[in-house]
């Protein structure tokens, strides 16, 4: 079959035709809602919902897809900097990383809960200073896991001609590949048996 770039291009000709037809890829399926059930924070029903999910928190895997800028947020760096409200400004990544640890803490505190983190091109390096910069927030070493997805080809139009730089016609622009390279970036890794050895049960993605 086909494969590397070639493929990549001839892919995103097929998937750009059937836009412009607006062709239906779900074509003869139906809609079903899902049933969803209405939670009283402090009820008892709450309360016996929330010691089940945290009795699992310690036998998961927690999945932070981190390849985005914030540039369309106004902010002028990367998403996981961005802070979440303005007393102290603590930031995404800080907020989400306590939020982890104090799960961890009802557990047992010798088998700390794995964080991976997807990052891109555009956002490897500066997450890697952050977390640096604050001693990873107080993660343990082995605890955090960086894996960083390649950049693919910027596609201008529907004939899915290369996007070049308008400084020098000669390079192409790219981009992340999308949040869906996590998965292939998870089995390539090499960590997903290892996390299984671990006793893990559960991936949680979150963004």
């Amino acid at each position: 079959g086909r494969r590397g770039l070639a493929a990549y291009v001839a892919h995103a000709r097929e998937l750009l035709a059937e836009s412009a037809a607006s062709k239906n890829p779900f074509e003869g399926y139906s809609v079903q809602m899902p049933m969803g059930e209405r939670q009283v924070i402090g009820s008892e029903k709450f309360l016996a919902d929330e010691r089940l999910g945290m009795s699992a928190v310690q036998n998961s895997v927690f999945v932070l897809v981190a390849g985005g800028l914030g540039e369309r947020l106004g902010f002028n760096g990367i998403k996981v900097a961005l802070p979440t409200e303005s007393l102290t400004g603590d930031s995404f990544l800080k907020t989400y990383i306590t939020a982890l640890l104090a799960m961890q803490e009802q557990g047992q505190a010798d088998r700390p809960v794995p964080l991976v983190i997807m990052t891109s091109e555009d956002t490897h390096d500066l997450t890697v200073q952050i977390l640096q910069e604050n001693d990873y927030f107080g993660l343990k070493p082995g605890q955090l896991h960086l894996l960083k997805q390649a950049n693919v080809p910027a596609l201008e139009n529907n004939n899915a001609a290369f996007a070049l730089s308008e400084s020098d016609k000669f390079t192409i622009q790219t981009k992340p590949h999308g949040h869906g390279d996590v998965h292939t970036l998870l089995h390539q890794s090499g960590l997903l048996p290892t996390f299984l050895a671990e006793g893990r049960t559960h991936v949680v993605f979150f963004q």
